[in-house]
């Protein structure tokens, strides 16, 4: 076959009408997306957007139970629930849940569940919030779900479970599971991470790959620092403990018994303290503990210490330490206000006795 310029000429007429034609056609479909300013109904399909509801953009829409759209942006509001086929901007409100298959901007509640693929504001739920991605505020009454990463705050009741990285500041009443944190890290019973930087507290036990700044009674830092001690105090209380935590703060729980006095005493400890180091071989350790002493009978003893412990690694696992402490103790034992004679200041309450008092630490740990 011979090109001609004539030819050529034809083809590119033909291509040209082609093109005209499909982009007109996506043209006037895109045209012909049904909009309404308000959508008023009581469930799908009884609305004034009928059968289509799902193919309209509404500006309002107010359903007396549920209601069903493509997109909402301004006001969306169901007594039960609404349904979001594409995403959502401006307030969202339903007595049960929201539904939106892509995006939220803006604030969403429901009484007991919001499912989003992406959050970019406010999420309340009284139950349950799940979701991909979220930059904002998410707060639910027992759990928040979301698959990907999280920027900004997070509040659960009971539980956050999140599969990416978090950003910002994340609480939960029980547990917080996500993969690594940049920021603050609260839980009421156990954190679960990767690499935490900034601050991890629970109310328990903490466990990641590596953090610096875990606060909790038990640490299980995998590139942190674990260790099992002996000390002994200026009541001769002496604590079988367990240090654990990262490079620069830890968590002390311990048992033992005081036997001064008369009564064999059983003695429980627990704290949390931080690292100073000076040297390969030295730093100084500050504690801030709780220790209570137990006989099964009735009284209490207990003894809140401040205590600044030089420490020396005489070799890479085994480390001595001891130190001055300021002690506020109480009790309404007898062998309790006998523990301790020289304070300087006390005051008594009925059968209650309050010390302040300068005392002193010592003991010898190993590492592992």
């Amino acid at each position: 076959m011979n090109l001609t310029s004539k030819n050529i000429s034809k083809a590119a007429s033909v291509f040209m009408m082609v093109c005209l034609f499909i982009f007109s056609n996506a043209h006037i479909a895109k045209a012909q997306e049904p909009v309404s300013n308000v959508h008023i109904g009581f469930c799908y399909p009884l609305s004034t957007n009928g059968s289509r509801a799902g193919e309209y953009t509404n500006n309002a829409s107010f359903h007396v139970l549920a209601g069903l759209s493509k997109e909402e942006k301004a006001f969306s509001y169901a007594g039960i629930s609404n349904v979001v086929r594409d995403k959502v901007s401006g307030f969202q409100f339903a007595g049960i849940s929201n539904h939106v298959k892509n995006a939220m901007k803006g604030f969403q509640y429901a009484g007991i569940y919001n499912d989003v693929d992406t959050i970019d504001g406010f999420q309340f739920a009284g139950l349950l919030n799940r979701s991909a991605t979220v930059k904002g505020f998410q707060f639910a009454g027992l759990s928040n779900i979301v698959r990907n990463d999280i920027d900004g705050f997070q509040f659960a009741g009971f539980s956050n479970i999140d599969g990416g990285n978090f950003k910002g500041f994340q609480f939960a009443g029980f547990v917080n599971k996500v993969r690594d944190v940049d920021g603050f890290q609260f839980a009421g019973f156990v954190n679960v991470a990767k690499k935490v930087r900034g601050l991890q507290f629970a109310g328990f036990i903490n466990i990641a790959d590596s953090s610096d700044h875990s606060l909790a009674l038990v640490n299980i830092i995998k590139n942190g620092e674990k260790s099992i001690g002996v000390t002994i105090d200026e009541t001769q209380t002496t604590v079988l403990s367990f240090r654990s935590g990262g490079r620069v703060l830890y968590g002390i729980i311990g048992v033992g018994g005081n036997w001064k006095t008369s009564t064999s005493y059983m003695a429980f400890e627990g704290g949390f303290g931080a690292h100073l180091p000076l040297s390969n071989s030295f730093r100084i350790n500050a504690e801030l503990t709780s220790l209570y002493l137990e006989d099964w009978k009735k009284g209490f003893y207990y003894k809140n210490t401040f205590r600044v412990l030089p420490s020396i690694r005489i070799t890479p696992r085994i480390e001595l330490f001891g130190g001055p402490s300021l002690n506020f103790s109480s009790t309404d034992t007898e062998d309790g206000k006998k523990l301790i004679e020289n304070d300087f200041w006390n005051d008594y309450s009925g059968d209650e006795k309050r010390q302040l008092f300068i005392g002193y630490t010592a003991g010898l740990q190993i590492g592992f």
